[in-house]
């Protein structure tokens, strides 16, 4: 099965023999990105690197259609949401809300956490569970502050 790396550098191959050129300058970012990390951190390629650079790029995304549609540029909020969608396919999908909810509450119990500021705890042992390239830690934060007193 090729890796999501692989998958990305295939479809920027299609998207530029479709002509569709939204989606290959969309995909050619993505992978600019993703080759400036390993260069940066000096590593290798790999699912986590290709994962979490694309993480990051989305949510850069989405804090800029958030300033956009604060100014009223609905055209480029139009253009972010494309993009968004088209890097989303990359992304492994996260965890439903009902199993984040109860990986949370377990986590709550192993590690001892009743106020807020045993949040960091929480969210260390979340990190180290086989289920964190899952999770978005964003959302998380907010689920676990709403469980602790």
């Amino acid at each position: 099965m090729p890796t999501i790396y692989e998958t990305l550098r295939a479809d920027i191959i299609l998207a530029m023999k479709a002509r569709d050129s939204g989606t290959a300058l969309a995909l050619r970012t993505a992978d600019a990105a993703i080759q400036r990390a390993a260069m940066d951190t000096n590593k290798p390629i790999d699912e986590a690197l290709a994962t979490a650079t694309l993480r990051k790029a989305v949510k850069n995304l989405t804090d800029a259609k958030t300033e956009f549609e604060k100014g009223g540029r609905a055209d480029l909020v139009a253009a972010n949401n494309a993009e968004i969608a088209i890097l989303e396919k990359y992304l492994p999908k996260g965890l439903d809300p009902a199993k984040l909810e109860a990986l949370v509450v377990e986590v709550i119990k192993e590690t001892g956490a009743t106020t807020k500021k045993e949040m960091g705890k929480v969210i260390g042992a979340l990190k180290q569970r086989p289920e964190a390239p899952l999770i978005d830690f964003g959302a998380v934060s907010k689920l676990v502050q709403a469980k602790l007193v």
